[in-house]
Order: structure tokens, then sequence, then C-alpha cells
């Protein structure tokens, strides 16, 4: 035993002589290099030998530090806990474990979901199905309306194409936010899809937008809309001579009903000039090829709406500007623009961009006939809200062609729902062979290894 004074204490400190310990034992502790019951005490006995340690070392006692460190994580909290609580501390570094690999795998996870193109696209899917994705695009649909009709009308913005420059500059700054931000999702490799096919998508969206805006101005709402039914047949004959898809006969009925209640209902003048019906003629073309690229590089690639949008926007706001001194008239830099002005097209822009956000969701979702049934959907429900909620009379024949054309809507709504029913199960069909044979090659390995132990038991 030892006598330890320190000075200013009344009285003196008995304490054990020192252990004897290695150094080179310690700092193989303090390195975590010890021996395995040091090891599989280390979350655990550290804090004892640290208390002990700093005690030691507050009492200026010489060696003490070291062999507490030792010492106490070897013996003393194994023999206040015993054999049961050696077990539970073992327990729990091995839950602390697991929840540490949980917690990889969650970030691993959300890392795919956000930061590659397959993991995208596979939340788009899961988050925005058919449904919501018209939904959204049928609300923001009649909200940019409204917002189009301020700024043409009461504003007196009547240059179309520097509209939609507008429109699409916006979406590329808040893309550009959202990429800063780390929450744009991420594009396929650049080998998956050859930029010819993007250059494409981004000339005919700049003409498929300019042309609908110049026709409506030098044509009569009647003869634009039966432009737009034009566009039905024109899209179904060209996925059939691009990617020989055929249409059923009782869609083709189905979409012919819908295209004659909707000229009945909306077509009630024709009144037009031939530079009008020139553009009108050649926006068909441009605005059946933009929906068809926008469904199928959704749906045959791992391209998202975002993706898709952020590399597109670039080529679509180029041809614009070269767009915009051709056709729209000019003044559009001596335009009176005040805040008041400023503030409406804004909001129109934002309304342009969650336009074309939500158009493209419904694109990849569905399909590009279903795009433009439910743009004239839109065009059915806005005149009989009108009708019901607004007292305007649009006269008996218009309306017998809305409900019409809803009615046929519903039944090609019916059949896309039957098609993708009977789709699914076949898909389920040819992967229930294939899961089988995977679940029994499994139970030959365990079995075998079963054998193994028993011929030659450990």
């Amino acid at each position: 035993m030892g006598t330890v004074v320190r000075q200013g204490t009344p009285t003196p400190l008995f304490l054990p002589s020192p252990p004897t310990v290695s150094r080179d034992f310690v700092g193989s502790i303090k390195s975590g290099g010890g021996s395995e019951k040091i090891q599989s005490f280390a979350p655990s006995a550290a804090l004892p030998g640290l208390i002990c340690g700093f005690v030691a070392e507050r009492w200026d006692l010489p060696g003490w530090p070291d062999a507490f460190l030792a010492c106490v994580g070897m013996g003393v909290w194994e023999s206040i806990l015993g054999r049961d609580g050696r077990r539970f501390v073992k327990r729990k570094d091995s839950d602390a474990g697991e929840h540490g690999r949980a917690l990889e795998e969650l970030r691993s996870s959300m890392y795919s979901d956000f930061h590659t193109s397959e993991g995208a696209k596979r939340q788009q899917q899961r988050l925005c199905g058919p449904f919501v994705a018209m939904t959204f695009n049928f609300i923001v649909a009649v909200g940019i309306i409204m917002a189009n009709k301020v700024v043409m009308g009461k504003v007196g913005f009547n240059f179309p194409v520097a509209l939609s420059l507008i429109h699409y500059v916006t979406s590329w700054f808040l893309m550009a936010i959202f990429k800063a931000l780390s929450l744009l999702p991420a594009a396929p490799p650049s080998k998956a899809t050859p930029f010819s096919s993007l250059f494409v998508l981004g000339v005919v969206m700049a003409l498929a937008t300019g042309l609908a805006n110049v026709s409506l101005q030098h044509n009569s709402v009647g003869f634009y809309q039966m432009a737009k039914i034009a566009v039905t047949p024109t899209i179904v004959l060209a996925e059939f001579m691009l990617f020989s898809k055929k249409v059923s006969l009782q869609k083709v009925i189905t979409l012919g009903i819908v295209s004659v209640g909707v000229a009945v209902a909306t077509v009630t003048d024709l009144e037009f000039n031939f530079f009008g019906a020139c553009v009108a003629l050649a926006w068909i073309v441009p605005s059946a090829v933009n929906k068809i690229l926008w469904s199928n590089m959704q749906q045959t690639g791992n391209w998202t709406a975002l993706a898709l949008m952020w590399k597109t926007s670039p080529i679509t706001i180029f041809f614009f500007m070269v767009l915009m001194p051709l056709l729209d008239p000019p003044g559009v830099l001596s335009f009176g623009w005040n805040w008041n002005n400023v503030a409406a097209i804004i909001i129109s822009a934002l309304f342009g961009f969650l336009l074309q956000w939500s158009g493209a969701l419904a694109l990849g979702a569905t399909s590009a006939t279903s795009h433009v049934v439910l743009g004239q959907f839109k065009t059915c429900v806005i005149m009989l809200g009108g009708y019901i909620f607004f007292n305007s009379d649009p006269g008996m024949v218009s309306l017998f062609g809305a409900v019409v054309a809803l009615c046929g809507m519903s039944f090609y709504t019916y059949l896309n729902l039957r098609d993708s029913k009977e789709s699914s199960a076949a898909a389920i069909k040819q992967l229930l062979p294939k899961q089988n044979s995977f679940s029994l090659k499994p139970k030959t390995i365990i079995d075998e290894e079963d054998n193994t132990d028993a011929i030659n038991p450990v």
C-alpha cells in the first residue's frame, strides 16, 4: 500500500499501487487493437476507465490513467453487470450496427431515387399516375387561360411568341434553381439518347407553340378548333408510321365520335384568311410530333418530365428568339413595362411552367392521343361550366355536341383502362414462371449446404 499526501488536503489519500500494465498493451487498447474481450466492451467499458483516469490525473497519480483505462475497461464493468450484462452490451452493440446499416441503406436508396435517372423515373411513376397527372394538367390549364386573358386583354401584351419566350425562360430559370439545390431529377447518360432527338424535340416544341399562337391570332376560334381536332388523326397516323402502333377499331370509332362532338360544340364560325389557313395547317404536324416525342421518350427511356424539360428548354428558347421577329408584331421593347404589367406577365409565366410540367407528366403517364382528348375535354367542360355557373348561352346545338363529346371521352377512358389491366395481367403471367424458377434454385442450394454440414460437422 502507498500513501499519497497532496498539499492543501487535510487527510492523506490511501490507494493501492498502480497495476503493472505494459505500455504496448495500453496502446493497443487505445488504438482499438487489443484483445477480443476488450474490443467487445469498447463502447461500454471506456466510460468508467476514462472517469477513473481523470480522477487519477486530478490527484497527480503517475501511471494510473493508462492502468485504469486498461484494467477497469476489462474487469470492473464485467464485475458489475456479470455475464448477462456482457451479453446485453454485446446485443446493444449489434443493434447499433444494424441501425447503422439500415440508415446507410436508407441513404443509398434516397440517393438512388433522386440522383439516378432510373430512381427518378420510378418516383415519378409512383407519385404521378395517369389520374394525378391529367388532373394536375387540367387545373393548371384553366389557370393559365385566366392568366393569359388578363395579359392579352387587360394588360394589352399582344405579343404571343414573346410571351411564350418569357414562359420558357422562366421555366429554365426555375429549373436552374432546382439543379443548384440538387432537386432536379437526373437525366439518362448522353449515350442513351442522341442529341438529335433532343434537338428535334426542342425545335418542334417551339414551332408548335409559336404557330398555335399565330393561328389563333389570324383565324377565328372555330377554325382554330378544327385544326386542333385534326391533330388526333394525325397522331394516330404518325404513330403507326413511326412506331407501328395500331389502334383498335373501337378506339377509332370512339375518337371519331369525340371529334364530331367537339366540332359541333366549338366550331360556330369558320372565318380565316389564306395566311392564317397556311399557319394552321403548318401547325398540325409539329403539334402531333411534339406530343408523340414527349410521350415516347419518357416511356421508352429513363427520362422524367423535368429532366427532359431541362435538356430541351435552351433549344426551344433559341428558336423562339428566331421566330419572335418573324411572327410577332413590332413594339415589344416599347411596351409599358410597369410593375403591374410585369407582375401579371410573371404570374402567367409561372402558370406556363406548371402547364409545361403537367403536360409532360400527362404525356409520360398516358399517351399522345389521350393528351389530345384531355385538351378537348377541357374545352367541353369550360363550355358547360360557363352555361351552368355563369349563365352563358352557347346554343343548344353546341351543348348537345359537348355532351356527345364527353360521352365519347368517357368510353375512350374505359377502353384505355381495360387495355391497361389486360397488359398488366399479361406481364404478371410472364413473370410468374421466372419467379418460380428463381425461388426453386435457392432451396436446392440450401439443401446441399445442409447435407454438407451433416457430413462434415463443425
